[in-house]
């Protein structure tokens, strides 16, 4: 019996949690010859959710994840990479030796793809450009391809002014639909939304908020009935309750409480065992990250993990709480709705735990 949940890795087909408005919305805009920008905290299912709209697409498409980019020269091999997967090599041998920098291909057996090396010291900026110009002269305009830029915010690091060079390379661009991804809000909105930024509205902006209970709700009753009989609604409730709706963390408890009702026969207090498990696991990884914090952040961490809410934490000045707020946040260890939250419940309960 295969386990009905599944996170951690890419979500898709009857594992893929349902977002049909949203993913309508997305369809229908890259049909025509537009951008997409969608802004969401880490986890909530962006890069799940442009998947499932390019498999239903049925349009080529690039997928960067700009974390992975060092530097423009990497950025651009990356991209080289992708274009070699999309186009057979002998089609587009001629359009590479036309390039300013003709990089130098190796065929890599273990994924059977080709890659792009660069000499060092090669002039970066020319090299980029290159790159993305090849994304719009290899684009047919009758099937146009989709570039994905996942964790966009990553390329203001790469090189001085290269969201002015980008910009002034994709702006001109018809032949290419792209889709910018960012978890760190600030770093995003910044980017889109002000005045100044080079890719101001640039495209239409989404953000994607969690899954609504209801959906939710519906999603987990049909996966869980089977093995949870009349103990489901009780357990859907708990699941929703610990996890706020957040969608990587549903599936990822939902997944452990599956798989104690359909393999254990101690199933007297199944959510809390699977809780208890999830906390234990993690309990290093927590350890290493709690010793990474300063001793603000540490007590703003155990206030929240109090449920209390950042003005209330009097006992530290208002611009020490709320600069540390921002650098949690920022680094995805803090989400801001209505208020202040950790952003994984169970590392929430493990500090709890360790508070008194």
């Amino acid at each position: 019996m295969e386990n009905p949940f599944k996170y951690g890795v890419l979500v898709e087909d009857a594992f893929f949690t349902d977002r049909k408005a949203e993913l309508e919305k997305i369809k229908r805009h890259l049909a025509g010859p537009n951008h997409l920008i969608m802004i969401s905290p880490r986890r909530y299912g962006k890069s799940s959710l442009i998947a499932k709209a390019l498999q239903e697409l049925k349009r080529p498409a690039v997928v960067l994840n700009l974390q992975m980019a060092v530097s423009e020269v990497k950025l651009a091999a990356m991209i080289h990479k992708a274009i070699y997967r999309l186009h057979p090599m002998q089609k587009i041998k001629d359009t590479l030796q036309r390039l300013r920098i003709v990089p130098t291909l190796s065929f890599n057996p273990a994924d059977g793809t080709f890659e792009a090396t660069f000499a060092p010291n090669v002039d970066e900026q020319t090299v980029l450009e290159d790159a993305v110009d090849l994304l719009e002269t290899l684009s047919d305009p009758e099937n146009r391809t989709i570039v994905v830029l996942d964790e966009f915010q990553e390329v203001l690091g790469l090189g001085n002014g290269i969201d002015k060079r980008l910009r002034a390379q994709m702006q001109l661009q018809k032949n290419v639909n792209y889709v910018f991804l960012g978890s760190q809000e600030s770093m995003m909105t910044a980017i889109f939304e002000q005045v100044k930024s080079p890719f101001y509205h640039f495209g239409l902006l989404m953000h994607l908020k969690k899954i609504p209970r209801d959906d939710f709700e519906l999603f987990l009753t049909e996966r869980l009935q089977t093995a949870a009989g009349d103990k489901t609604g009780d357990l859907v409730k708990a699941v929703l309750d610990k996890t706020g709706c957040h969608p990587y963390y549903t599936q990822q408890l939902a997944s452990i409480v599956w798989e104690r009702l359909v393999w254990m026969q101690d199933k007297s207090n199944v959510f809390e065992d699977a809780v208890a498990e999830l906390v234990e696991e993690h309990d290093l990884d927590y350890e290493r990250l709690w010793l990474s914090f300063n001793v603000t952040q540490r007590r703003i961490l155990q206030g929240l993990a109090q449920n209390r809410k950042a003005d209330e934490m009097t006992e530290l000045a208002t611009s020490t709480r709320y600069d540390s707020l921002a650098k949690l946040a920022k680094n995805g260890y803090v989400i801001r709705g209505r208020t202040f939250e950790i952003e994984d419940p169970f590392f929430k309960d493990w500090i709890a735990g360790r508070a008194g």
